[in-house]
């Protein structure tokens, strides 16, 4: 299939997760109405962004995937059609935990799970607190109407990951992600965040000629000390926008992603054929020191 048809849904969170999976679902709904075919949801969508703590009670929130909110998933992906990508809290032993992405088919198949690799402990990001650096490796998945590959929010500043996951043959990136400004900043910071975060995702698209979907979480959290800034955007294969939503409200978008275009960048600007593979040894150490 030439063209895909991308759902982003950016959204605020409360501090209920029964509510955020309904009103997760209840969007699915209607980027479904819109035509959409694949469905990408937030960073940890069923909660507020908790790991601005480190609370033990935060470890409540996760739950088994398999699980039920990949069941309530699988369920509306089956009913309408459409494959789901679901950033959730995984809780897979006593005491293991994982921040991990879910990928369920358009008729309602569970595909599987990505762990998140690269795991921040940044101020209000203690996310090492909280979840087990990943242990699958880079993920791709076949669905219905797409190869995807998955990666998740501090994945997304790692030139490495998304290159592997595109020698692995997706054909489109998704990026859940949470991340946001701290609201005490001056102006020109937010926007130099942000600017960096956009173009280190675009540079992966023009790197590996795959279109790239990112999909941020909106609205304030940590009472009021944190702006989670938005701004879900898609790209094609050459790094152009062709989805670029606000900072401030919620969104629920679809997109035309024509994939064919990717054998017409690579032809052209042809970076994956000239990679010097047989010269790159060095970058599996630390530091070249």
């Amino acid at each position: 299939m030439a063209k895909v048809k991308i759902g982003t849904v950016q959204m605020s969170c409360v501090a209920d997760k029964a509510t955020n999976v309904v009103k997760a679902i209840d969007q699915i709904r209607v980027a479904a109405s819109k035509g959409a075919q694949i469905i990408c949801l937030q960073e940890l969508f069923t909660s507020l962004y908790f790991c601005d703590v480190e609370d033990y009670d935060n470890f409540e929130l996760a739950e088994p995937i398999p699980g039920p909110s990949t069941e309530a998933l699988q369920t509306v992906a089956a009913e309408l059609g459409v494959v789901v990508v679901a950033s959730l809290f995984e809780k897979r032993a006593q005491g293991l935990y994982h921040n991990t992405t879910a990928v369920i088919d358009a008729d309602g198949a569970y595909l599987g799970k990505y762990r998140k690799m690269h795991i921040p402990d940044d101020p209000a990001y203690y996310e090492k607190f909280y979840f087990t650096p990943g242990d699958l490796g880079y993920k791709v998945f076949k669905t219905r109407y797409a190869t995807i590959g998955v990666l998740i929010c501090w994945d997304q500043w790692y030139p490495e990951a998304a290159r592997i996951t595109a020698l692995m043959g997706a054909e489109i990136l998704f990026f859940p992600t949470a991340i946001g400004w701290a609201t005490d900043q001056d102006e020109e910071t937010n926007q130099d965040q942000y600017n960096a975060w956009q173009t280190i995702q675009r540079s992966h698209s023009v790197a590996n000629g795959l279109p790239v979907v990112s999909v941020n979480r909106v609205g304030f959290e940590q009472d009021g000390a944190m702006k989670f800034w938005g701004g879900s955007f898609i790209t094609n294969g050459q790094g152009r926008l062709l989805y670029l939503a606000s900072h401030d409200a919620e969104e629920t978008e679809v997109t035309e992603v024509d994939l064919s275009q990717s054998d017409y960048f690579r032809k052209h600007w042809p970076f994956l054929r000239d990679r010097r593979i047989d010269s790159y040894q060095p970058i599996t150490k630390r530091f070249i020191d």
